[in-house]
């Protein structure tokens, strides 16, 4: 069974090695070999960790069973005020939103965002959006769920320049609609 939850400290360590190992998946081919190589669990955690502490909206997915002690983090999403403030495509950014290659198309995804949009929408978001890289290949998974492209950018990321494309759901309510069957 999988259990979406807030985010605890202790919990960083699982959240910066699923970081890691989705990245390493998902962007193989896409970002530089020896950039993925050199990716760190341990300062994701602690990248993580101060995220958790600091309030930011930190949410986990969790495979749980009849023993706690044996609960592991197979996804996690993060999400806030736009970090870009005015310039931003939407008020609320969905920040992350990663989940192990074994537990994807099974709903865990999307559970996640709704648990990011229901974040927002508690701290008076009216709107929402995200970047994903725009050759990353679940960029469906967004227009999926109702995101309109709104905007694109380059960003340089281990020495490449990559581009990036915001999705973003106005009002926030279609995400939560969107998000709320399935999985």
């Amino acid at each position: 069974m999988i259990i979406i939850r807030r985010a605890r400290p202790s919990d960083a360590t699982a959240i910066g090695a699923v970081h890691v190992a989705a990245w390493r998946s998902t962007y193989a081919g896409i970002l530089p070999p020896d950039y993925l190589t050199r990716l760190s669990s341990v300062r994701q955690a602690a990248h993580y960790q101060a995220a958790i502490r600091g309030g930011v909206g930190v949410y986990v997915a969790v495979e749980s069973d009849a023993d706690p002690a044996a609960a592991t983090v197979v996804g996690f999403a993060t999400a806030g005020r736009a970090r870009q403030g005015a310039g931003a495509p939407a008020d609320g950014e969905i920040e992350t939103l990663y989940v192990l290659d074994d537990w994807r198309d099974r709903g865990v995804g999307r559970r996640l965002m709704r648990a990011a949009a229901d974040h927002l929408t508690e701290i008076a978001c009216q709107a929402a959006f995200l970047w994903v890289l725009r050759d990353n290949p679940s960029r469906w998974f967004y227009a999926r769920l109702g995101g309109k492209p709104a905007a694109e950018a380059v960003i340089q990321v281990g020495g490449q320049d990559i581009v990036q494309t915001a999705y973003v759901w106005t009002p926030i309510t279609r995400l939560a609609e969107a998000t709320s069957g399935g999985g």
